[in-house]
């Protein structure tokens, strides 16, 4: 079937959402995370090739992991010589073949089995970068090229990372029975963190398409999420931050791909439905009173969003939700947010009050001396603030942050001339 035959798109919709759901059964059943991707990718040909022909079965879900799982156990047959897979026309979609496989699949199961393949991609053995780069190849289904795409990686080193974390996960002896409430509760907190590494790295990379598509999938993973834990205000927090901080992406940069400033956004480009799914999520958190980094995160987003303009900001609720995280997430790069915060109410002398002490443990951080940089060039010490800017430079991450701290500097140096 050709890219542009119309049976594709709905094909590739109903493949990418069943995936989770299919894979998960499908481990489940074989206990290893490649026998598991065989079998879907298996099942998916086949879709391919009858759905057109036949028409989508009644529970797409149940009839990938009932041909999935007989395309496994053939395989094993071949090598056992014993009987073969049954030829493609007996699994028919008309005549009811996976029901009672579906029957069998409750919302419990789907559920169990689903939190089985999230904990297993987050397994606390592996490094983070793994984490990611497993979840998204066997979660998300996205390609070993597209993934090593997205993170600026070579494909042999990306396919090599992502063979090493099964590789250990086979080697720890992972547990395949459902996961109990005690550790739901604690990996919950690692998922949720995959989760949002994948959406930053796409976010804070800048323009192209690759990486515009993390933040897509992270957010359909958040959602999946939200349907698995409907109830957990952390969860909302999480997904409605995603959501804020996506709707703004049409006006983060200009033509030439170069950063926009939140004040200088043209905010009719935001986008208005995403804006209202994740002020609606922020609201519905924060009824359960029980308040949470991800959640103080999105009602920080939320006040950004919920400002028509830059000068209806409310600065100060910002301050205090950026204190609230302080103390329940304690970092210096939380700090760093806050002294913006802080500048915005009382003025760049405050904000580089908070900014200073922060010196050591950012100091490799370009945020960190973009910020102090630009406090610095509002307070008219300009020697100070180009030895800051200087230093963002090197150590910004992209061309885009690069651009952006030179234009500060060339304003600096515009300033400086109409003083002589």
């Amino acid at each position: 079937m050709s890219a542009t035959d119309p049976d594709s798109a709905w094909i590739a919709a109903a493949l990418a959402a069943s995936r989770p759901r299919v894979l998960a059964a499908l481990l489940r059943a074989f206990r290893d995370l490649d026998t598991a991707e065989e079998a879907y990718q298996e099942a998916a040909l086949r879709a391919l090739r009858t759905w057109p022909r036949n028409g989508p079965p009644r529970d797409v879900a149940a009839w990938l992991i009932l041909v999935g799982r007989n395309a496994a156990l053939d395989g094993k047959r071949r090598r056992t010589r014993e009987e073969p897979l049954p030829p493609e026309e007996a699994l028919s979609d008309r005549d009811d073949a996976e029901a009672p496989l579906a029957e069998r699949i409750d919302a419990s199961a789907y559920r169990d089995d689903i939190l089985r393949l999230l904990f297993i991609c987050c397994h606390p053995e592996l490094p983070a970068t793994q984490q990611v780069a497993l979840a998204l190849r066997i979660v998300s289904g996205l390609s070993v090229a597209r993934i090593a795409r997205a993170f600026l990686a070579s494909e042999a080193a990306m396919e090599q990372r992502i063979t090493r974390a099964k590789a250990r996960i086979a080697r720890s002896a992972v547990p395949y029975e459902a996961p109990g409430p005690a550790e739901r509760a604690e990996r919950l907190g690692a998922v949720s963190a995959m989760v949002y590494l994948v959406f930053n790295a796409g976010y804070s990379a800048g323009t192209g398409t690759e990486r515009a598509a993390l933040c897509d999938e992270a957010i359909r993973l958040g959602r999946l999420l939200l349907r698995l834990f409907g109830s957990e205000p952390e969860v909302m927090g999480l997904v409605a931050l995603m959501l804020l901080q996506h709707a703004r992406t049409p006006a983060r940069f200009d033509a030439e791909g170069d950063i926009v400033l939140l004040d200088d956004q043209d905010r009719g480009l935001w986008r208005g439905p995403m804006i209202a799914e994740g002020l609606a999520l922020v609201d519905k958190a924060m009824r359960h009173r029980a308040p949470g980094p991800y959640q103080v995160q999105a009602a920080i987003a939320a006040l950004h969003a919920r400002a028509a303009c830059p000068q209806d900001t409310d600065w100060a609720g910002i301050d205090t939700l950026y204190a609230t995280l302080e103390r329940l997430q304690p970092s210096p790069v939380v700090s760093l947010n806050r002294a913006v915060a802080t500048a915005k109410v009382g003025g760049p002398a405050a904000g580089l009050a908070r900014v200073e002490p922060l010196a050591g443990p950012l100091d490799g951080y370009f945020h960190f001396h973009g910020l102090r940089g630009a406090l610095l060039m509002q307070l008219g010490r300009d020697g100070e603030a180009r030895e800051a800017m200087g230093r963002a430079i090197a150590l910004a991450g992209t061309a885009a942050e690069a651009a952006h701290i030179r234009m500060q500097l060339d304003r600096l140096s515009r300033d400086a001339a109409e003083r002589i």
